[in-house]
């Protein structure tokens, strides 16, 4: 599916690969609409770069990130939150309209999102098990899109513990946790970093677009 302004609406998205409630669209981006999305998220970085951000527990997370939006998401020994600014105290950029674009198609819901979290994990990066709670109403999906190299994206409980999944996550492929499937703790165990036609320096980018308010 080629990436633009007109993206076809929720009802005619490609029917999704369905784990633990939820839904995984493999291969919803094709490549010209991957290097689009990038080319936008280049802009988001240089109006915002991306930082290091600290965990509560005083150890530096392993992936990089920023945000778009009317908030971003943040880190550091005070505790997980969303924050209006930059840590350079510069206000967010805008979300770019090729991702907004993947929302509309596949969230659902006619609000818009608040917040782009963009995530860059680089060689080593890894992301831990978790749940997406900081949001103000579950209600609203978490929409995720992946760009780059192949992760191995986990899957959980609506509980910590128990028996997970895992799939590999493509470059292109895009994930919706929304409903009862809204609080599953996933993460990202690894990454397969290698060179990569989108990125030939390797890396992975995932963005998660969420409503905060």
């Amino acid at each position: 599916m080629s990436l633009n302004e007109e993206i076809a609406p929720r009802g005619d998205a490609p029917k999704p690969l369905m784990m633990r409630g939820l839904e995984i669209y493999k291969s919803f981006l094709d490549a010209g609409a991957q290097e689009a999305l990038l080319s936008d998220l280049r802009e988001v970085v240089r109006a915002a770069p991306l930082f290091s951000p600290m965990t509560p527990y005083g150890k530096p997370m392993s992936v990089q990130m920023t945000s778009a939006g009317k908030y971003g998401w943040f880190s550091d020994t005070r505790g997980y939150r969303y924050a209006p600014r930059h840590p350079n105290g510069a206000p967010w950029p805008d979300i770019p309209a090729s991702v907004m674009a993947v929302w509309r198609a596949v969230s659902k819901t006619t609000r818009a999102p608040d917040c782009c979290l963009v995530n860059f994990y680089g060689e080593g990066a890894r992301m831990g098990l978790h749940q997406d709670r900081d949001e103000a109403d579950f209600a609203y999906p978490v929409v995720s899109i992946s760009l780059g190299n192949e992760g191995l994206f986990r899957i959980g409980n609506a509980a910590r513990g128990g028996k997970t999944d895992a799939i590999w996550l493509q470059s292109g492929d895009v994930v919706v946790m929304g409903g009862a499937a809204r609080l599953t703790y996933h993460g990202v165990d690894r990454i397969k970093f290698a060179p990569s036609p989108l990125m030939p320096k390797g890396g992975r980018i995932n963005l998660t677009l969420r409503v905060v308010d």
